[in-house]
């Protein structure tokens, strides 16, 4: 681009510098050995950016029409969609089935009144599982059976535990462990996480950033960074604590780039005790979180010694396990129990030592005899998969490969954004827009919505990059494939969309019916269908006979779920009859439309016009009664007649409320006057106050000006 517009001077080179850390040594070393720009990593930047495109651009337009409301599906997202939407189909679907446990107290001669919980793991020889014991009859059979034998420690093993510290930070595993551990979301995480990384001033510094770039799919830590932690590590804790060399993780991340470093402290020696008062309060707990884990990731394992023993009859047909565990050498963990350091408190990583039982099992021998004092029953029943959490949901997607680092957190905001999906608690929850974009894609374009095709995708740009494969006909291949889904999909119309999505939502949508009987309660005939609306986000429930019966139920809108009162009212809107008209005899309904609640005079008929009133401004319409609706039906009431001009004045009701109209003149009612007590005097001084609106504007107005108001 610099030589197209001839902005290079004469013997001038352009050249490509990389590097991988920002650091002075790696950016030295760079700036020594310069290259050309790499056009595969070019091209597979541009192949990733055309299929978003190709894929986005060409579903989100069916979404629109085929389904209103629905903003967008793209690559990524609708992956993850998926992944939170299938699973809350295996959350209803789950059915849970009843498991007894049973544990026994064991009293050894030793134990000086302690007593050793233990578990049955075997019986009749057999290894029993989670569900083996089904019922209370067997597991009272089983109690029956324990307090007529006699016991004896059969086995007894020990054992040395080490546990390593995890990998330093990248991009997705700080999005979860702030999800977990700080209640933060993804997005939120990045803000925070950009801000430490732009850095603050402190006392005697300028701007000074505060950790390593933030977007990472690398574990690698500078040679230099690692000597540092190190050797702060001998300094708190001591040199057993220290590595004896630099801890070097090779681990990938599927299709990773591993173009940075990962997420660590710019200096291992600014602890986060010494930033308490510089940092708000969110800085400095993910602060803490990065300094802990970074300092972790150069120190020894820990060390846990666990004894394991085996309780069973003489006759060896009856096992109980019991186990007891106690902690050595902190290693890594000490670092998570140094207050000093951290500007937060927090639990020490990894499983507790269990230390209850320790000492009791460590003095019991082969043959040592014991005696049950009491056998627990316990009652389970199994539980359905968990709902993602953003972190979960997160790894699920970086362990199938799905997204890159930088991508995570705009994911979650885009299917937020579009109400696909909300958060409850710290879990992620499908709204049922978001369950119909889910299933259109899987029932329109199945190979799109499979979790393979995106990770497949990653895979084929990685092979882009590495030469291996041409862009251009990588495109053309998959447009060939995405182009017949289109064409096929933009086939169906809206009609058979709304049986598709009736057919697989069948038990949400009509749950007091069970999905056998769905007449019309309005006019008998008619069968209930879900339908969508053309002109608006709406979706709801209607009559299958319309125009002929206008029934509809209420609209299945997102902003329901939040109320969780909700749930005691009843899915279904039924118009409700207050009475008869007293000189007709005609039965007046309360009835609720797309624009609220409303009274109608008469049945629906075909041809016919029922007299109508709205009911936006009442809010107790559960106590509205027949009198309140034959006296809003009374309106518009004629007040008397103009003076100026023989034309009647009369007193209207709208949506809007009550007001007075003269001719195209009205103005409105003030909230605090009765419409009962106005009188002609008192409408004419309305008529002429400044509210007062002619031709559906403002006096003194033209049509242009009008039109320039209402479009600012």
């Amino acid at each position: 681009m610099l030589e197209q517009q001839k902005a290079l001077g004469c013997h001038v080179t352009v050249a490509r510098v990389v590097f991988h850390e920002v650091t002075e040594d790696a950016i030295k070393n760079a700036l020594m050995s310069p290259r050309c720009i790499d056009m595969d990593l070019v091209n597979a930047y541009l192949a990733r950016r055309s299929l978003d495109y190709l894929i986005g651009f060409g579903i989100s337009p069916l979404l629109w029409r085929k389904l209103p409301g629905c903003q967008s599906a793209g690559r990524v997202q609708s992956a993850a969609l998926a992944l939170v939407c299938d699973r809350e189909t295996e959350v209803e679907q789950f059915s849970p089935q009843e498991y007894w446990t049973v544990d026994t107290d064991f009293k050894t001669q030793s134990s000086k009144g302690l007593c050793l919980t233990s578990r049955i793991k075997h019986l009749n020889s057999k290894k029993l599982d989670q569900l083996s014991i089904s019922s209370q009859l067997e597991a009272q059979a089983i109690q029956k059976r324990i307090y007529s034998c006699q016991f004896e420690v059969k086995g007894v093993k020990r054992s040395n535990i080490h546990k390593n510290p995890l990998m330093p930070y990248i991009t997705s595993s700080l999005q979860q462990d702030a999800a977990n551990k700080l209640h933060f979301a993804a997005g939120y995480t990045m803000e925070v996480a950009q801000k430490l990384y732009e850095g603050i001033g402190l006392s005697s510094e300028q701007a000074t950033g505060l950790i390593t770039y933030l977007r990472t799919d690398g574990y690698h830590i500078s040679d230099g960074a690692a000597e540092d932690i190190r050797s702060l590590v001998k300094e708190r804790y001591g040199e057993q604590y220290a590595t004896d060399d630099i801890r070097k993780y090779l681990k990938k991340v599927k299709n990773a780039q591993e173009a940075h470093e990962a997420i660590r402290p710019t200096s291992i020696r600014r602890l986060p005790s010494s930033l308490i008062g510089i940092l708000d309060e969110d800085c400095l707990k993910l602060y803490t979180l990065i300094w802990r884990r970074t300092m972790a990731c150069q120190m020894e394992a820990s060390t846990t010694e666990l004894i394991q023993v085996d309780i069973g009859n003489p006759e060896g047909d009856m096992t109980f396990h019991s186990s007891a565990s106690r902690l050595d050498f902190k290693g890594y963990q000490a670092v998570y129990a140094d207050t000093e350091a951290g500007g937060s408190s927090e639990n020490s990583e990894g499983d507790a030592a269990h230390q209850d039982n320790f000492e009791a099992l460590s003095k019991l021998e082969m043959k040592d005899l014991v005696s049950p004092v009491n056998v627990h029953l316990v009652q389970h029943y199994t539980k359905p998969p968990p709902r993602y959490s953003e972190g979960a949901l997160i790894k699920k997607l970086e362990e199938l490969g799905i997204g890159r680092p930088s991508t995570y957190a705009s994911i979650m905001r885009v299917l937020e954004d579009r109400k696909y999906v909300t958060m409850k608690s710290q879990v992620v929850h499908p709204e049922f827009r978001g369950r119909m974009v889910s299933a259109f894609l899987s029932h329109l374009f199945s190979e799109i919505a499979d979790y393979r095709f995106t990770a497949n995708m990653e895979t084929e740009l990685d092979n882009v990059s590495a030469g291996s494969t041409e862009w251009k006909g990588l495109l053309k291949d998959y447009w060939e494939r995405f182009n017949k889904y289109c064409v096929d999909a933009s086939k169906w119309d809206v009609r058979k969309v709304e049986r598709m999505l009736e057919d697989k939502f069948c038990s949400i949508l009509f749950p007091e019916l069970g999905g056998t009987s769905r007449i019309c309660p309005s006019c008998s005939e008619g069968t209930l269908r879900f339908k969508v609306s053309t002109y608006s986000e709406g979706y709801c429930l209607g009559c299958d006979r319309h125009p002929k019966c206008k029934y509809i139920t209420r609209t299945l809108s997102d902003e329901d779920d939040e109320n969780e009162a909700s749930e005691e009212t009843p899915m279904l809107f039924e118009p409700r009859l207050l009475g008869l008209m007293p000189d007709t005899s005609e039965k007046v309904f309360l009835k609720k439309g797309p624009f609220g609640n409303y009274i109608q005079v008469g049945e629906d008929r075909k041809g016919a016009s029922q007299k109508k009133a709205s009911l936006s401004k009442v809010n107790d319409v559960d106590s509205f009664t027949i009198e309140d609706a034959i006296e809003l039906l009374h309106y518009p009431k004629i007040l008397g007649k103009h003076p100026g001009d023989e034309h009647p004045v009369l007193i209207t009701h709208s949506k809007a409320g009550f007001s007075v109209r003269h001719k195209r003149s009205l103005a409105p009612l003030p909230k605090s006057a009765d419409p009962k007590k106005i009188t002609l005097e008192r409408a004419l001084k309305l008529l002429k106050g400044k509210y007062v609106k002619k031709n559906g504007r403002p006096p003194g107005k033209t049509k242009k000006d009008a039109e320039v108001i209402e479009w600012h």
